[in-house]
């Protein structure tokens, strides 16, 4: 069994220490997250399992002729080769192997050296090379490709010419391309739209060898892994089960130390706020000192960024019309109209939805954004923007407009609310700005950064209708908890597209699917969208190759999916007839009926059962079961709310049924 090992591992930066007495073992079958703050050291921990920076002191063992593959965060590129050329480099592993097989052939013939050991020793390459799924290369690195989304027509393109975001996804295959026995990913998912990490999540869950990942995206770590590793001021600490399950756990565990933590805090605000206020008074500068003097020697407290409970709101949203948006024969095309992007859109949005915009990669999401947001007036047909709407607009190249000498706290001051002020610097902790952090000047900042400021400034403003894309790249799960909490709070509408799932499914309402200049509208959220999606798909079995069956050799069928329309969906295009408004009107309510409807029957199955708990207590009382009237008029309340219960029940999942 291929492993790879650590052992009493220490290493420190300066003063700080990155690990201390780390002990961890990787071995066939391990599928586990490591998880910590920004800066906790993560990274720098993968480097030294993946043996690229060697620690101060302890031990790192590998099980001989383990093959490791490891994957970094970002600035991996590629050139001066196809596609096809460089995926076939992640093969030289079994290049080599089968060169030092034909040099024992080689030698073999000419009659050198011990022949029953060059025998053995050539049967054992031969085997491994076998194993490791050489021979069907290329079956697997075009399965991989077409996975992570490259297209065939990209495998003969100069890997030059494509962008950042792709080619860390040409990383990406190769890393997986290798069939190592141990995976070392590091952020691999901060590329991959939501159908490139559905892909990735099967193909992890599919692994035979072990692999470890830092991920922030809470719903592909649930899927893939079964273990977690915490690392938190040097210290490692493993928690079986998925990460929601490790969140539980941890927060459970941490609960005292949270109540310290939150009680230091309140303390230091405490003290922060009369050194702020008095410090400069002559009566009180001594007191002043006093304090200053105790927070300087106070020992603080750490706990997990995780665990913080940092909470924000939007300031209040002003008033528009119910009628917020309403899009009419939107059509957008890049060539001339040889293709539309978009084809003739249909879209009437109303207050308070929040409507995510799904769809692969090139679909025209962003497009559509753009045009909504004003960035974008190269189009044809009609777009309605409601009474007293104001649009917020988010997208990663708002980070370009974000430059100077100012720092981001002096930067966001200027622009925030003066009832937002006293709260900024949480907020800046929340985006992931702690500490002194908050003084960098912009110049200085990377372009992830500088989104996250865009961001932020963005959450600031007082709109009704914010329009985002891709708000939660360059964020971890805290901030992306954090960010998600405010949205759900948020007064007014909201537009967005989002490649993480877990966001996504908490926060739309209603879904718009593009696809190849057609459109469908699910009044529903994500996991409704889903369910129609599949329910109403037409599978047409065809001969493709997995990635791990490519590997084993092994073949099967794969379906194709045309999209089929849904009772609660509207489908469009140049050729079909769209829904009015007023009949989209009318799914509306009567979805929203239903809805409440459900909501009542919940309610009184809760209420119902919290009768029947009662009474049945109550039927144990020796007061009354020593009472024979008493107890068999207790029994009779217990029999007719045990079934009102059922007949509740019945309404219920008939209700429920109706919203699919």
């Amino acid at each position: 069994m291929a492993f790879v090992q650590f052992s009493q591992v220490s290493l420190a930066f300066g003063d700080r220490d990155i690990l201390k007495n780390v002990t961890i073992n990787l071995q066939t079958g391990s599928k586990v997250a490591l998880t910590g703050a920004n800066g906790a050291g993560k990274s720098t921990l993968i480097k030294v399992l993946a043996g690229l920076t060697p620690p101060d002191s302890g031990n790192r063992a590998v099980q001989k002729d383990s093959r490791i593959a490891y994957l970094p965060q970002s600035g991996l590129t590629h050139h001066g080769c196809t596609l096809r050329e460089e995926a076939d480099k992640a093969f030289e592993f079994g290049y080599e192997m089968q060169r030092r097989i034909d040099e024992i052939g080689s030698q073999l013939e000419r009659g050198e050296g011990n022949t029953d050991a060059l025998v053995e020793q050539q049967a054992d390459l031969i085997q491994k090379l076998e194993d490791s799924g050489w021979h069907r290369r290329e079956a697997a690195a075009e399965s991989v490709l077409l996975g992570l989304g490259f297209s065939r027509s990209d495998f003969e393109r100069d890997t030059a010419e494509f962008s950042g975001g792709w080619q860390m996804r040409i990383a990406l295959a190769k890393a997986l391309m290798q069939n190592p026995d141990i995976l070392l990913l590091d952020e691999p998912t901060n590329y991959l739209d939501i159908e490139a990490r559905s892909w990735l999540e099967q193909f992890l869950q599919n692994y035979k060898g072990g692999f470890l990942l830092v991920s922030h995206d809470r719903y592909f770590l649930d899927v893939t892994i079964n273990e977690v590793y915490e690392l938190f001021n040097g210290d490692l600490k493993r928690y079986p089960g998925n990460f929601s399950h490790y969140e539980k756990v941890r927060e459970v565990e941490l609960k005292t130390l949270i109540a310290a933590y939150e009680q230091q805090q309140e303390e230091i605000n405490k003290l922060e706020d009369f050194i702020r206020r008095f410090g400069y008074k002559a009566t009180k500068a001594a007191q002043a000192q006093e304090y200053m003097k105790k927070l300087e020697k106070m020992e603080r407290i750490e706990i997990p960024e995780s665990l913080k409970k940092i909470h924000f709101s939007f300031p209040p949203a002003p008033h528009s019309g119910r009628l917020v948006l309403r899009l009419h024969d939107i059509t957008k095309s890049y060539d001339g109209g040889a293709h539309n992007v978009l084809d003739k859109l249909e879209l009437t949005l109303e207050n308070g939805e929040r409507l995510v915009v799904a769809g692969r990669n090139g679909a025209g999401k962003s497009t559509l954004l753009r045009i909504i947001a004003g960035e974008d007036s190269a189009f044809a047909g009609e777009l309605v923007p409601g009474a007293g709407v104001k649009i917020g607009y988010f997208s990663q190249d708002n980070a370009e407009t974000i430059k100077g000498k100012e720092t981001i706290l002096d930067y966001l001051e200027a622009r925030a609310p003066l009832e937002l002020i006293p709260k900024l610097r949480d907020m800046l902790g929340a985006f992931l700005f702690r500490g002194d952090d908050v003084y960098k000047s912009l110049d200085v900042l990377s372009g992830g950064e500088k989104s996250r400021i865009a961001l932020l400034q963005l959450l600031l403003s007082p709109v009704n209708l914010l329009v985002l894309d891709e708000p939660t790249n360059h964020l971890d799960i805290h901030s992306k908890d954090v960010l998600l909490q405010a949205l759900r709070g948020f007064g007014g509408t909201v537009i967005f597209v989002s490649h993480d799932r877990g966001f996504i499914e908490q926060l739309a309402t209603k879904v718009l699917h593009l696809e190849h200049g057609t459109y469908k509208y699910f009044v529903g959220g994500y996991q409704f969208y889903m369910e129609q999606m599949e329910k109403n798909a037409v599978v047409e079995p065809v001969e493709t190759t997995s990635a791990r069956d490519a590997v084993s050799g092994k073949s099967q069928n794969s379906p194709v999916v045309s999209i089929q329309p849904s009772a609660y969906s509207t489908t469009g295009n140049a050729e079909k007839s769209q829904l009015s408004w007023e009949e989209q009107k009318r799914l509306d309510a009567e979805r929203r009926k239903i809805e409440k409807e459900v909501s009542r029957l919940e309610a009184k199955i809760t209420e119902l059962e919290a009768k029947k708990t009662e009474l049945e207590n109550k039927l144990a009382d020796p007061a009354v079961y020593s009472n024979g009237e008493k107890a068999k008029a207790v029994q009779r309340d217990i029999e007719a709310v045990a079934v009102e219960i059922d007949e509740t029940t019945a309404a219920w999942e008939a209700a429920a049924e109706k919203l699919g």
